[in-house]
């Protein structure tokens, strides 16, 4: 699926990044368009333009 049919992230969702998986996991901070703003585990916040980079959604737990 193209990255920008799922640029609908809401706050509170758990991602990974496609891309850098050793960042862990990450929860959504806050998405305004196509800018999603998360903290990961291990690289802490990062600002992901969802128009490029098709975040994977994770079920907590």
């Amino acid at each position: 699926m193209p990255p920008d049919e799922r640029a609908d992230y809401e706050p509170g969702e758990f991602v990974r990044h496609p891309h850098q998986p050793d960042w862990g996991l990450g929860q959504v901070q806050s998405a305004i368009g196509a800018r999603v703003t998360v903290m990961f585990e291990h690289q802490g916040k990062v600002l992901i333009n969802a128009r490029a980079i098709a975040l994977e959604r994770v079920e907590p737990g």
